[in-house]
């Protein structure tokens, strides 16, 4: 089964306190202690950035690792990636991380990985990048339509509630037929595919949503069932 969890926003870079959409994201493997790669290419690599992602999954019962592109473990990324149970990819410039998955074959291991049952997840850019269009600070100082990977059919935006330009920017990208109707996620929401199917969302924050965001005669917004991970 292909499974893909897309975050809005929250899990150990946003709200390192609140370990409900990660240890969610754990428990959705069938091995009890899970091998877990992080991807940071969206963010250069950060080293701060890394640092938080060991700081928090060392506690859990899961062995962490991640794939750096600027200093890359192996020559043999494909064999890498593919033993992990789950790839979790961080948030920061979406077009550079694309461009630099292409440039090193990753985005066609991450196919690779995906259909074989890896489970993908991500949080902003690499909550984007797995659907077909998503919207992105990437490329300045506004947001606008960018290219994904296009596992996921439509369309992505995170961080709903998080940035006060969210909303109203993907919802004129839809009415101006700029950018396919989607999902759009609150901080602290994931979105649950199995297969091309979504199943289940799930926030870590009592009160956040998802939303269906559509154009009929006019932009349409339709929140979704979303289930809180209680502590």
């Amino acid at each position: 089964m292909r499974q893909i969890i897309a975050m809005g926003g929250g899990g150990f870079s946003m709200e390192p306190e609140n370990p409900l959409l990660d240890r969610y994201i754990l428990s959705q493997s069938k091995n009890e202690n899970p091998k877990i790669c992080f991807i940071p290419t969206a963010s250069g690599d950060s080293d701060n950035y890394i640092t938080r992602f060991y700081v928090f999954f060392r506690k859990e019962n899961c062995q962490p690792s991640h794939l750096s592109l600027f200093k890359p473990p192996t020559r043999d990324l494909e064999s890498f990636l593919l033993e992990k149970d789950i790839i979790y990819v961080g948030g920061g410039n979406t077009r550079n991380l694309l461009a630099l998955w292409k440039e090193w074959g990753v985005d066609t291991i991450l196919r690779k990985a995906w259909e074989q049952g890896t489970i993908l997840a991500g949080i902003s850019a690499g909550s984007i990048c797995w659907f077909e269009e998503g919207v992105t600070d990437s490329y300045g100082d506004r947001l606008e339509p960018i290219h994904c990977l296009g596992f996921l059919k439509g369309s992505n935006c995170p961080h709903y509630d998080g940035e006060v330009i969210r909303r109203p920017a993907f919802q004129q990208l839809i009415a101006d037929g700029l950018i396919q109707s989607g999902y759009a996620t609150d901080d602290g929401v994931a979105l649950h595919f199995h297969d091309l199917e979504l199943t289940e969302i799930v926030s870590s924050r009592p009160n956040a949503k998802a939303y269906h965001v559509y154009f009929d005669n006019k932009v349409k917004e339709i929140e979704l069932e979303t289930k809180y991970l209680e502590m």
